[in-house]
């Protein structure tokens, strides 16, 4: 079928490309400079070591130094244990089978650690993650091969979803009525239902409720993902939260007490039949460790006492492993909801399952052929999320270009406006925060609900403000692929001083407003983070301000939110400030008061922020940088 091949073809290529930077990073760092770049940890103790499925070896490591660094390795990517003496010679491979603070455990494919670990300095380094790349080309190679299903066939465009009529309606009093009109269209459906779900509109909430009405339509277990554990912990907190067993299958990213809870690992860890398991393990090491005290130099019956003793940790292993797997069946079993990501629904504990509904949040940023791994575990899908929002991440631009960023919520609700419900009543924003983004990207069908729709940082202070850089010489600077203005900067601060000075007088220090500073660029993120060192008065502000890129904000929320534009330039060229979708992330984050700092000169060449410039003058929203010249 065309449909796939494209997506395979687009597939191989994004690999290609990854691969390509992976192996640049890989071969020309040194360890510390991996390490900063988040693919190694360095150096590290091993804790504790046991037997594992499949005749392999566990091995619990800890990262002794550079503990705060932000780091990719992740339950479930693979990556190999180190030696620094010979990092070319001296490892092994495995997978990641845990990972929590600054421990994690690694599943390595050997049955015994190699006579190198035991002297000199260790690291885990993260390998090219194939294992994804896999998950994903498999999948829309069986997608291709089912093309008939009737499910493939809609979300392909080749068929129109179906709805029961006369389905028993499940009301519930929180909502409001776009959420139960998004409710009642998925107990409804046949095969897809899309629930549209712009900043603030309580797309969680509605999801939870829906789930719990299918739960109640027709009792059968629901398949639960989303392309990140962040939003796979939110769902799987708030559905246990309403009383649902849920089983949560791989790593959280957020390690709260209630949500390991959650996991396999954990429920496995505190069933009945655990203790059987740990003495037959017990047993298993004892065996290895009595194998591992016979030296390299020996003779035939050494030798084979050695294998003996190996063999009889090998049979006891296998009947832990069937152990395992019953308990595993039987807690899947009880489960009313599963939730994992996209890759997680195939690891190795539900890969066989299948569900009558697949439930995808964040399908906004979830790349399509990852979206394939779970759809072909269903009958039924729930797509959720706002395609007018960031899209996923692609690193290949020719892949990009030619499709690959467009998601699979994207095409299905350009196919299938039927099956589509925009939740139209969001309850973050002052009303002229949302104006410009509801006029733009929702056609005008966003209502601030009563308790935000007016409010304010105090009585007389305005929601909105666009301070115009036009004229002051503030120009950008390039460096390398990225851009900065310190002077922009600086004035950000300035006019967020006089804010804040403003704000101390009105609140208590203990209710002192949030505020979010974000730009699209990294290095300007450098600037405005170093300058707000040297600015005592916001630095007394203490923790409450919070500076970061527009990408890592979504899904987030502030009471004030500054975005420093950088772009200032006589050719009026303003780089990937053309992707609006990013621009209304940054627009819809802040609770009481937005302020958007830029030149007017430079922005007007795009339609968008011509319009918005407008849309702030027509509000009385509109100042000239030159009014705080004597600031």
């Amino acid at each position: 079928m065309h449909y796939f091949s494209k997506l395979l073809d687009l597939l191989k290529t994004e690999r290609e490309v990854d691969q390509l930077s992976y192996q640049k990073l890989s071969e020309t760092l040194s360890v510390s400079e991996r390490r900063a770049n988040g693919l190694t940890w360095y150096p590290i103790a091993i804790t504790d070591t046991e037997m594992s499925r499949g005749d392999y070896l566990t091995v619990e490591v800890e990262r002794t130094t550079h503990q705060d660094v932000v780091h990719q390795l992740r339950f479930g990517v693979s990556a190999v244990l180190f030696s620094n003496h010979d990092r070319k010679q001296d490892f092994v491979e495995g997978t990641i089978s845990f990972q929590s603070g600054n421990r994690l455990k690694i599943t390595l494919r050997t049955d015994e650690l190699p006579e190198w670990s035991r002297n000199g300095k260790l690291g885990i380094d993260l390998l090219f993650d194939d294992t994804s790349y896999d998950e994903m080309q498999n999948a829309l190679k069986q997608a291709a091969a089912q093309s008939e299903k009737p499910l493939i066939q809609v979300l392909t465009g080749e068929k129109k979803p179906g709805f029961h009529t006369g389905i028993p309606s499940y009301p519930v009093s929180k909502l409001n009525a776009s959420q139960q009109a998004a409710v009642d269209k998925i107990v409804a459906a046949n095969d897809l239902a899309i629930v549209h779900g712009p900043p603030g509109t309580g797309k969680t909430t509605t999801l939870v409720q829906a789930i719990k009405a299918l739960i109640k339509q027709d009792h059968k277990q629901i398949l639960v993902v989303a392309p990140s554990n962040t939003a796979v912990d939110l769902l799987s907190e708030k559905l246990s939260d309403e009383g649902l067993n849920v089983l949560r299958v791989g790593n959280p990213a957020r390690v709260s007490e209630h949500l390991m809870s959650l996991t396999l690992d954990s429920r496995v860890s505190e069933h009945s039949s655990m203790k059987e398991i740990g003495k037959l393990k017990k047993q298993a090491n004892e065996f290895r460790n009595m194998a591992h005290k016979y030296k390299r130099n020996f003779g035939k019956a050494e030798r084979d006492q050695r294998k003996a003793l190996f063999d009889e940790a090998r049979n006891i292993m296998k009947q832990v492993d069937k152990t395992e797997q019953y308990i595993i069946d039987d807690l899947l079993a009880k489960a009313q909801v599963i939730t994992a990501t996209l890759v997680g629904a195939n690891h190795y504990t539900v890969r066989n399952l299948t569900y009558h509904t697949v439930v995808i949040d964040e399908a906004g940023q979830a790349l399509e052929p990852a979206c394939w791994i779970p759809i072909l575990k269903a009958q039924k899908v729930v797509l959720a999320g706002d395609h007018c929002q960031l899209s996923p991440t692609v690193k290949s631009n020719e892949a990009a270009k030619n499709g690959l960023s467009t998601t699979l919520l994207e095409k299905c609700v350009a196919l299938h406006p039927e099956a589509v419900v925009l939740l139209e009543e969001q309850y973050r924003m002052n009303e002229m925060i949302m104006g410009y983004s509801s006029s733009i990207f929702y056609q005008d069908k966003l209502r601030a609900h009563g308790s935000v729709a007016q409010h304010l940082l105090f009585s007389d202070d305005k929601p909105l403000a666009f301070v115009d850089t036009a004229g002051c010489g503030f120009d950008e600077k390039s460096e390398g692929t990225s851009t900065t203005n310190p002077d922009e900067a600086a004035f950000l601060y300035k006019h967020l001083t006089l804010l804040v000075t403003e704000l101390r007088s009105r609140y208590g220090d203990h209710e002192l407003p949030n505020i979010a500073i974000i730009s699209p660029y990294k290095q300007q993120i450098q600037v405005l983070k170093e300058q707000l060192l040297h600015s005592p008065v916001l630095q007394s502000y203490g923790n409450r301000i919070s500076v970061n890129t527009i990408d890592s904000f979504q899904g987030q929320e502030r009471d004030i939110v500054y975005i420093s534009m950088t772009r200032s330039n006589s050719e009026n060229n303003i780089g990937f400030l053309s992707d609006i979708r990013r621009m209304n992330v940054a627009m819809t984050r802040a609770r009481k008061k937005l302020v958007v700092i830029g030149d007017s000169a430079t922005l007007s060449q795009l339609p968008f922020y011509a319009d918005f410039i407008t849309y702030a003058e027509q509000r009385d929203a509109y100042q000239s940088a030159w009014e705080f010249a004597d600031m």
